[in-house]
């Protein structure tokens, strides 16, 4: 029998710890949290004067009673959930259902699952850090008051089942306020004008516009820019002034959380979620050769750019010994992390430097190794010298004109003979700008006359800023303080889980649906869902965190405010649900106005008579204008035929299969028809669960001919397997399937079932909400 007992959150990682501890330890997995706020009664959990009252998961009964069971065997417990702050609460909790006093349990917590740091974290035990758990049961408390209390008036005024949350929400307003913001632009015209030139000695070179008079060059219109060509054409080129320095790129440092999220969706199209997944994978542990199973990264939790000192010394030995000593700096380059960024943990690196990513590949999924590789470059780059050019400006005078021309030479690479950081996606064009940056530029002095070979002059218009992408979304959410390392992936998925949001050629856009709850959220609590609170709230929980304010007073302040809110909202909100949102628009049957409203299936327009008048249409329908004339009068370009069975008008219906004509004499008339042009079918969703069958691709969300949805291989048809249950990226505890997948019935609700024959593992899911 072990003599110590050492618990983690995730069974993936035991198999590599039992490797490195051998008999002495029994190593268990809580499965994440074991305990939630009780849901029951009024005060959703929360008792008098912000006591909470806690419960143990119904689905994590039976992993309760093993942990108390290896408990009770065990001399010496280690708790060893993930080292963040919800890591911290799960700790606590599991000492509160093993009876272990939190001020002398054993904590310990590593960065990285190697043997060393394992090893190390054992030696030093620490206490549970309670000010850590008391800001987590403050985000919970705050998250449950929000989502129990908001969520109801929503289901009333809108439609069953909506949620809203304490960042989920702002993240919706953003992504709406962009649209906002796309839907309003107004394009403006800009030229621009340069010149294609010639010296003495080669090479040609190009100039761009600069200043005209002596201030910066703005040309808006196409009268101007004749006039500007014609001047030039005429006039004299000669160079003005020409100079020469010295300029450093330096590297990026290492990745934090959401710098790795960005950079994987540019290069590789990787979701937030997808690359969460791929790191927490290679954090917990793959088998590599005779090495056995090792963790490959650090924590992947971090916004932190901290390295410990013995990596530093590592990575430096394996630039020398890669790129030549002269690639190194004198000292290691250290980064700043930003302001409010928690120290606990270090930047995301490799864990050894003897696995480099062409040794590692073999032993790892494509996506996997992409991965690493990433992280892996990143982090050599980041210890290495900046790359060094030499660059040469030269402004080109004609009359009250002056044009520039940039040429950059690199003279020593440094970092960029490793790893190049991808263009940013939403960077804006540069609409006036004032150099024409190129390579080599012909010797040049000042005085010189140069030849006109060409004047280039293009007409350009300004582009509307574009709709969030994951990458930039997360970017913007990081920006403002909202959320942490840990929920980006969860807020995301969220917006598309909700249907508050539809990703279109993987750009966020609201949703009908979106659009009003937003609105309908800012008509009643503005001063609390926008992006300034909620990142004052984030630093009020990590002030509870160093200790400088007490929770419970946290807490009443907030619940004070959100009280005074929900007081008056009920009252100004509108009733979307009983009135629907009115429309510029005419019912093409009995001239009533048209409304919009919200069903099962999303959102559909309607007469505002119904039941009277049953008329009904998809909000985006493409037959929509030939189907409701603006004033319910004249002929359509296309009319739609009467029905064949009654002779009654046939209006456009929508249901879960897609739109189709319906009769308006139903019921009296059951007769149905297709409707024209097929949808497009939505982009297939990822599920971050590797096809169990061929091992190679990824299941994918799918939908048959019929509407039903399904989960099959992304190397379909060269693999044909297929689940009609969604697979969720989560092990079996049981018998270490590696996914289980999704169950919901009448009777049971919502379950996570594992697919093994013979195994019977069954999880109630938590109606937990998000934040």
């Amino acid at each position: 029998m072990a003599k110590n007992l050492l618990i983690v959150e995730s069974p993936a990682k035991t198999k590599t710890l039992k490797k490195f501890l051998g008999r002495n330890y029994a190593v268990e997995a809580s499965l994440g949290h074991i305990r939630d706020l009780v849901k029951k009664g009024k005060d959703f959990g929360i008792g008098e004067n912000y006591e909470p009252r806690y419960e143990i998961l119904a689905a994590k009964k039976d992993v309760v009673k093993k942990l108390r069971d290896a408990a009770k065997s065990a001399e010496t417990v280690y708790l060893a959930p993930d080292p963040d702050r919800e890591g911290e609460a799960i700790a606590w909790h599991i000492a509160e259902v093993l009876n272990k006093d939190p001020a002398t349990v054993r904590r310990v917590t590593f960065n990285e699952i190697t043997k060393g740091a394992v090893l190390k974290a054992l030696e030093n035990p620490g206490l549970i850090d309670l000010r850590k758990v008391d800001a987590q049961q403050a985000r919970r408390i705050l998250d449950r008051m929000m989502g129990f209390r908001l969520s109801p008036l929503l289901w009333e005024k809108i439609k069953q089942g909506l949620s809203a949350g304490r960042v989920q929400s702002v993240a919706l307003k953003m992504v709406c306020e962009r649209q906002g913001e796309i839907d309003a632009f107004q394009s403006d015209e800009y030229w621009l004008l340069g010149a294609d030139l010639k010296a003495d000695q080669p090479p040609p070179f190009a100039a761009r516009l600069h200043k005209i008079e002596g201030k910066k060059a703005e040309v808006d219109n196409g009268a101007d820019a004749a006039r500007i060509v014609g001047d030039l054409q005429a006039g004299r080129f000669v160079v003005g002034k020409v100079e020469k320095k010295e300029s450093k790129q330096r590297p990026s440092p290492p990745f934090i959380t959401s710098r790795l999220q960005q950079e994987a969706a540019r290069r590789f199209g990787f979701s937030v979620k997808r690359t969460m997944s791929l790191a927490q994978g290679l954090y917990e542990g793959r088998e590599i050769g005779d090495r056995g199973s090792i963790g490959l990264i650090t924590y992947m939790r971090t916004d932190s750019t901290r390295v410990a000192e013995e990596a530093l010394e590592a990575v430096r030995e394996v630039i020398a010994a890669t790129y030549g000593a002269a690639t190194l700096p004198e000292k290691p380059n250290r980064y700043q992390s930003k302001k409010g960024a928690q120290d606990a943990h270090e930047a995301i690196r490799p864990t050894t430097f003897d696995l480099p990513p062409d040794e590692a590949k073999d032993f790892l999924t494509g996506d996997e190794a992409k991965l690493y590789k990433l992280i892996w470059d990143r982090f050599i780059a980041s210890q290495m010298l900046p790359a060094v050019f030499d660059v040469t400006q030269v402004d080109v005078e004609n009359g009250i004109y002056v044009l520039r021309a940039t040429g950059r030479i690199m003279r020593s690479p440094g970092f960029l003979a490793v790893y190049r950081e991808a263009p940013d996606e939403d960077a804006p064009a540069d609409q006036n700008a004032e150099t024409a940056e190129g390579g080599l530029l012909p010797p040049l002095r000042e005085g010189q006359a140069l030849e006109l070979q060409q004047i280039t002059s293009e007409q350009k218009f300004t582009q509307p800023p574009a709709q969030f992408s994951e990458a930039t979304l997360v970017k913007a959410l990081e920006e403002n303080g909202i959320g942490r390392p840990s929920t980006y992936a969860t807020i995301l998925s969220t917006l598309t889980d909700r249907s508050y949001v539809d990703k279109v050629e993987s750009r966020f856009r609201p949703s009908p649906l979106g659009k009003i709850v937003n609105e309908m959220l800012q008509k009643g609590f503005h001063d609390i869902i926008n992006e300034g609170y909620t990142a004052a709230l984030e630093e009020q929980l990590d002030r509870i965190e160093d200790g400088e304010i007490d929770w419970r007073g946290a807490l009443r302040e907030f619940d004070e405010k959100f009280t005074r809110d929900l007081e008056t909202a009920g009252e100004q909100m509108p009733n979307v649900k009983k009135d629907g949102i009115p429309l510029d628009e005419i019912c093409p049957l009995d001239s009533a106005p048209l409304v919009m409203r919200f069903g099962r299936y999303g959102a559909f327009i309607a007469c505002s008579n119904y039941p009277d008048c049953k008329y009904s249409r998809n909000v985006e329908d493409p037959n929509a204008e030939a189907a409701a004339p603006a004033g319910g009068e004249g002929t359509a370009e296309e009319e739609i035929p009467p029905c064949e069975k009654c002779g009654k008008p046939m209006a456009i219906r929508r249901s879960r299969f897609g739109t189709f004509y319906g009769c308006t004499g139903y019921p009296e008339c059951k007769n149905l028809r297709k409707t024209g042009p097929a949808k497009v079918a939505a982009e297939p969703k990822l599920t971050g669960v590797a096809c169990p069958e061929c091992g190679k691709g990824e299941m994918l969300e799918k939908s048959s001919r019929r509407g039903k949805t399904f989960w099959s291989c992304s190397r379909f048809p060269d693999c044909k397997f297929a689940l009609w249950k969604k697979p969720i990226p989560k092990p079996c505890p049981d018998c270490n399937a590696a996914f289980l997948l999704e169950k919901t019935t009448k009777k049971s609700g919502t379950q996570y079932v594992c697919n093994t024959e013979g195994c019977k593992y069954v999880e109630d899911v938590s109606d937990v909400e998000v934040a």
